[in-house]
């Protein structure tokens, strides 16, 4: 009895840690300009801007702002945290690379991270963001808008493709949610001269 009983265990452990080892943890690349949204910003018109705070929606839950399981098969963690920050950093990767980035600015763009979702399911996988992008200048609130951005692809069943794929899917999207304040009218008028 105790025979078996021990080779039940060898075998439960080994199957844990086979699952450990096969889990995935990954965080995310340091936000870069895209050539796309630094084009966008190449406007004689626009005045030099400052990039406050990125918050996470406090109605949701926090734990969204760290980290999102790419189902059992992976964890793709913030860097530095928190996704909204992200969302913020990349903001500035790309107003500096337009040579628009200036911290003591009088114009401020802040945003509130309002939906962030990541699902891999095996055939189809989506991801969605969405954020609340506010521009003050002296005080003055000038743009106040929330936009979202999704994607959409399907999905390998390897575990390691599929880890890869969703993470190039997500982070993708945060340059392209930057792209949509980039090409919103209002936004553009509220950051010109």
């Amino acid at each position: 009895m105790t025979a078996v009983f021990r080779l039940t265990s060898l075998v439960a452990a080994a199957a844990l840690a086979v699952q450990l080892a096969g889990c995935a943890q990954s965080s995310m690349a340091v936000p870069a300009a895209t050539r796309g949204n630094t084009v966008k910003l190449y406007n004689a018109n626009f005045d030099k801007v400052a990039v406050g705070s990125f918050t996470f929606d406090a109605s949701q839950n926090p734990a969204l702002d760290k980290r999102n399981t790419i189902r059992a098969a992976g964890v793709l963690y913030a860097p530095g945290g928190s996704f909204a920050q992200h969302l913020g950093n990349t903001l500035k990767a790309n107003l500096l690379a337009a040579s628009l980035l200036d911290a003591n600015a009088p114009t401020v763009i802040t945003g509130t991270m309002t939906l962030n979702r990541l699902n891999a399911a095996v055939g189809s996988g989506k991801s969605v963001l969405a954020a609340r992008f506010i521009v003050t200048r002296a005080g003055a609130v000038r743009y106040d808008q929330e936009l979202k951005v999704e994607s959409r692809w399907n999905t390998s069943i390897g575990a390691e493709s599929l880890v890869q794929q969703a993470k190039r899917e997500y982070e993708l999207l945060f340059s392209d949610l930057v792209g949509e304040l980039l090409d919103d009218d209002k936004f553009r008028v509220a950051i010109s001269k």
